[in-house]
């Protein structure tokens, strides 16, 4: 059943449902077939290069920019036509500010709060990003992380049932992004869904239950890390150190068997014994045809 503004009543079982998803600029092709499924409730990472298509699918997914194909559903409503009542369920936190420089902290989140129908609090919110101590600071006063944090603030204040983070933690220092993890990860428990935008290996391993790895406008790989890491990941290396003190290495598809034939060899302990399966970033740069480059 579908209301007056778009929005379909009922029970779901995905947040974001997608398939098919298509956007051109000119002759580019951003996003070329993608499908996507997230479930209520669970922190969902889009991991690509830059340039691989996952902002436009966002602001897809917003409502903030008109796809070209495909069939996309985003808490039960299309993003292409739902109402202001869609909106309201919907948190977004961009990749530019979007906090008045001017005003203070608690008068931005009180500002906002009024935007919606049934806003969290304030104050609730304002601890809830760690700003407590910058309430009554002008937002120009803010360093970058405490920016980013009351973009977070603004982006919950109308208590969404799903938030959209395009590239959250761009530009922050090691200290500021582990802080961030913390907060996406109490709004997670709190049971909302987040999609999530990043480059950083690292991040989304940290935070995502699952993720989707796109790589020219497309949808190459899907699950949870781990799952990717077995799925994806290929060779081990297995590292020791020979009786006069050489270092060894075997790369290798077998790592026990390889450890096995090395007990047997050394009658025992394994001087230097490392191994080393395929990480999260070997399979992101193997996937992406990214090896040798950054990602």
């Amino acid at each position: 059943m579908t209301t007056q503004d778009g929005t379909t009543t009922g029970t779901h079982r995905l947040a974001v449902d997608v398939r098919g998803l298509r956007k051109r600029y000119g002759e580019v092709t951003a996003v070329d077939g993608i499908d996507l499924a997230v479930r209520h409730g669970e922190v969902f990472g889009i991991l690509g290069p830059n340039g691989a298509g996952k902002s436009t699918t966002v602001e897809i997914l917003q409502g903030n920019r008109a796809r070209d194909g495909g069939e996309v559903r985003v808490l039960g409503s299309d993003p292409a036509t739902a109402g202001r009542a869609w909106r309201s369920r919907v948190g977004n936190v961009w990749q530019d500010e979007s906090a008045p420089v001017e005003l203070t902290v608690r008068e931005t989140v009180r500002q906002f709060a009024r935007y919606y129908p049934r806003p969290r609090d304030p104050q609730d919110v304002i601890a809830l990003v760690g700003l407590q101590e910058k309430a009554a600071s002008r937002v120009k006063s803010l360093s970058g992380g405490q920016r980013r944090r009351l973009d977070v603030a603004l982006g919950v204040i109308g208590d969404p049932e799903l938030l959209l983070l395009d590239e959250p933690t761009t530009g922050f220092d090691p200290d500021a992004r582990r802080q961030f993890w913390g907060l996406i990860r109490r709004l997670a428990d709190e049971g909302t869904t987040i999609v999530l935008t990043t480059h950083y290996l690292e991040e989304a391993e940290a935070l995502a239950h699952r993720l989707a790895v796109i790589a020219g406008g497309r949808v190459v790989a899907e699950g949870e890390p781990a799952a990717l890491r077995r799925r994806h990941g290929t060779e081990a290396t297995v590292e020791w150190t020979d009786p006069d003190g050489t270092p060894r290495g075997e790369r290798t598809a077998t790592p026990t068997r390889t450890v096995a034939e090395l007990t047997a060899r050394f009658d025992g302990e394994i001087p230097g014994l490392r191994v080393k399966r395929p990480s999260l970033e070997d399979v992101y740069l193997r996937l992406t045809g990214t090896e040798g480059g950054a990602p």
